[in-house]
């Protein structure tokens, strides 16, 4: 197949090279390939010592049958070239998307298979079979250093928290305090979890609040943190909120809100998934806005971010 063939000579070339970069950067949870070659639409990406392949769902001609024949001869393929037994292989199929919708993040299967892996000497819980994310964002690997480099003695809020890992970032950092927020009692419960994972366990200075973010939000006093991270979906009509969230109609009101709940000098790290987004600088209530995309993103993902990152500092 030779097809297959240049699958495999293109997974090696890319591998050889990530895994040096790896090594060099002490990083063990990396992305290795992300469709690469139109006929091979994977994304696959390496937890440690397992493998975690996402296939894109697409319209490509071949019956069921065929499909997993096609599939038996590229599993074996990837095991080999990254070293890693087959047996350790996890594979999902998943629907393309620009974006993170809020549906990607409710659980697929009734079993619950959680993975311990490490970044930066924490430990994040990741499931690789269960939900269509991984319960770990590795596009995010830099911005969550630059928190922790940041969040000591910090007032420190988390807004659409997912899984919590800019939390734990910001606890291991010896924030003043952390408060995780988000629509989704699962993602809070896992976010606890990571907590646990890693012997953080003060009440009083680590808060995970289930709520709409756009309504909570409205509920904070002047002067309430000084570093926030806020990473919300381009778009969720959950039935949990009040109203539904569009990141480019709503990212003025949602920033504005942050900022006047921020101290002065505060520090915002807002992203977005919304490859055609473009930021209201001039209806946005401070002039320190950078635009950090490219300072965060990670070795794995040059040339393939679909996001983008802005640091907001309040006057």
């Amino acid at each position: 197949m030779d097809k297959l063939i240049m699958f495999e000579n293109r997974l090696s070339k890319v591998f050889k090279h990530r895994r040096k970069q790896a090594k060099v950067q002490g990083v063990s949870c990396y992305r290795v390939y992300d469709h690469d070659l139109p006929e091979f639409p994977f994304c696959i990406e390496i937890y440690e010592d397992m493998i975690y392949v996402a296939e894109y769902v697409r319209r490509h001609g071949m019956t069921d049958e065929e499909h997993d024949a096609w599939l038996d001869e590229c599993l074996p393929a990837i095991s080999r070239i990254l070293e890693i037994p087959q047996d350790k292989i996890f594979v999902r199929e998943r629907k393309r998307m620009s974006h993170r919708e809020q549906d990607q993040y409710e659980k697929l299967g009734d079993e619950k298979q959680f993975h311990t892996v490490k970044e930066n000497g924490l430990n994040f819980l990741v499931n690789l079979t269960d939900y269509l994310d991984t319960g770990l964002f590795l596009d995010h690997r830099i911005t969550r250093k630059m928190v922790f480099d940041q969040a000591k003695d910090k007032r420190v809020l988390n807004l659409f928290c997912y899984t919590g890992s800019f939390s734990v970032y910001a606890a291991c950092a010896n924030a003043a305090s952390v408060t995780s927020v988000d629509l989704s009692k699962t993602y809070l419960g896992w976010a606890e979890d990571n907590f646990k994972a890693n012997n953080l366990s003060n009440s009083k200075k680590y808060h995970f609040v289930h709520a709409d973010v756009k309504q909570y939000l409205k509920t904070l006093q002047p002067d309430s943190f000084d570093l926030v991270i806020m990473d919300p979906p381009t778009f969720s009509n959950s039935k949990r909120m009040k109203d539904f969230l569009d990141i480019q109609r709503d990212h003025v009101e949602l920033i504005n809100d942050v900022l006047r709940a921020t101290s002065k000098g505060g520090t915002l790290y807002f992203s977005t998934n919304f490859t055609k987004f473009e930021l209201d600088k001039e209806q946005i209530h401070t002039t320190e806005i950078k635009d950090i995309t490219k300072a965060t993103t990670p070795f794995d993902f040059e040339g393939k971010l679909k996001r983008w990152c802005f640091r907001l500092i309040k006057n």
